[in-house]
């Protein structure tokens, strides 16, 4: 009764029985009064439980949300509205349902034009559990497809916003739709749009400048690295939401000075801010995912454009430095693991979940490995003896980076080491010790 008696009274909001005097010449309310916006939500919040979304279902919210979108001026209302269909998108039946709404799917999508951040973040909210959902997720991806304004809002939301929370939200989104749907990734990394219409507050098509997704993204996981001190450990990891697109097309390769961006960008991710010397060695278990993400970037883009200003090795050796001490990273989670292992035995369950992290490991050290070897085949006499000055390379440090390359890396190594001769003949006599498998081949 009293779910009832709140929606009966949002019908009336949006469409009081007789206009209110005082209201503003759009007719309509800017604010909500505080025991009404106590009481939707308090529906917000319980239409987390299924049995009150089927409910909100059966009395056909969405149809009155549908009403509070085309005609609400009030943010906080449409925020709320939003939020209560993200909650009830939760359960399959009711996803399905929304979904297949023609008129709903497209008002939803509207929204991605609104200039109201909490709205956005909703609406985004909402995407991402419908486009998460494989019973409707083509659907939508058919609908944004159709609809070039997404293109166009989600560009403008990361290049212009400041909310970090948003920013991750959408890159979220945009990662989805990636996985799903390979053309449209094509289509948005390489062509864009040829005609922008973006957010407005007045409801006219505002003209935009025509946007590229690449260069928004970047400026979004910029935002997200700035604002790393309001979501503390977090925001170490949220990079990997708007990094990953990236990485799935490598559009910023085709232009240099998107290029030069993008690789100063990942560049400082990893050698200032992911894995630091002062970090213990669990921290590479906890940034396995966005350190693998990144590093992919990097690796491509050094394979490919190693002419490039950028990419030239008198400026990398930091990321030589950081590269190993990843590797080292790893090895101190392994060592750890097998103490653990012998200590304990472990139930299905932690066993499964275990292997799942050995696995992303694996993928971290693969690509880790790859650019190291790239990079220390391109080492000269004076990269090497920079590299010995700075104390990115030495005994520890060499035999680390030896030890993981080989034997699938030797060609690599070997090149290394007759360049490392030249600088110091010493470590290099003192690496082949280590290492006989290079001295058979010396």
């Amino acid at each position: 009764h009293w779910l009832f008696s709140v929606l009966t009274r949002l019908i009336e909001v949006i469409a009081p029985a007789e206009p209110d005097p005082g209201a503003s010449p759009e007719g309509a309310r800017t604010e909500l009064d505080e025991e009404m916006e106590n009481d939707i939500c308090k529906v917000w919040d319980m239409s987390m439980d299924e049995d009150v979304a089927l409910f909100l279902q059966e009395f056909n919210a969405p149809d009155i949300f549908m009403g509070v979108f085309a005609k609400s001026k009030c943010p906080r209302l449409t925020e709320i509205c939003v939020g209560i269909l993200g909650n009830m998108a939760c359960f399959q039946d009711i996803c399905m349902s929304i979904s297949k709404d023609e008129n709903l799917g497209q008002v939803l999508l509207q929204r991605l034009c609104d200039s109201d951040s909490p709205t956005l973040l909703e609406t985004s909210r909402l995407l991402l559990t419908c486009l998460s959902q494989p019973e409707v997720a083509n659907v939508w991806v058919e609908r944004i497809r159709e609809n070039p304004s997404v293109y166009d809002c989600v560009c403008f939301i990361m290049s212009s916003s400041t909310n970090v929370e948003l920013l991750v939200k959408v890159g979220e989104v945009v990662d989805k739709l990636f996985d799903l749907d390979e053309e449209l990734m094509l289509n948005w990394i390489k062509n864009g749009t040829c005609r922008s219409v973006g957010p407005s507050v007045d409801d006219s098509p505002e003209e935009l400048p025509d946007f590229k997704i690449v260069p928004c993204i970047l400026e979004a996981a910029k935002q997200v690295r700035y604002g790393r001190f309001l979501f503390g450990f977090m925001a170490r990891e949220i990079p990997y939401n708007l990094v990953r697109p990236v990485s799935k097309h490598l559009a910023c390769m085709q232009a240099p000075d998107g290029g030069k961006e993008t690789w100063s960008l990942l560049y400082d991710l990893v050698c200032q801010e992911l894995c630091q010397p002062d970090d213990p060695p669990i921290i590479v278990q906890e940034q396995k995912t966005v350190l693998a993400s990144i590093l992919s970037v990097l690796s491509a883009m050094f394979a490919s454009q190693t002419e490039q200003e950028y990419t030239r090795m008198r400026k990398n050796m930091p990321l030589i430095g950081s590269l190993i001490r990843i590797l080292q990273y790893m090895e101190g989670c392994g060592k750890r693991a097998v103490d653990n292992s012998k200590e304990s035995e472990q139930e299905e369950t932690g066993r499964t979940d275990v292997n799942e992290e050995d696995f992303h490991l694996k993928i971290l050290k693969d690509i880790c490995c790859e650019l190291l070897s790239n990079m220390l085949q391109e080492l000269t006499k004076e990269n090497t003896l920079e590299g010995l000055h700075q104390g990115h390379l030495n005994e520890e440090t060499c035999s680390c980076a030896f030890q993981n390359l080989l034997p699938l890396y030797f060609a690599s190594v070997e090149s290394f080491l007759e360049v490392l001769r030249e600088a110091d003949q010493t470590l290099a006599d003192n690496l082949e010790k280590r290492f006989p498998s290079l001295k058979v081949h010396t």
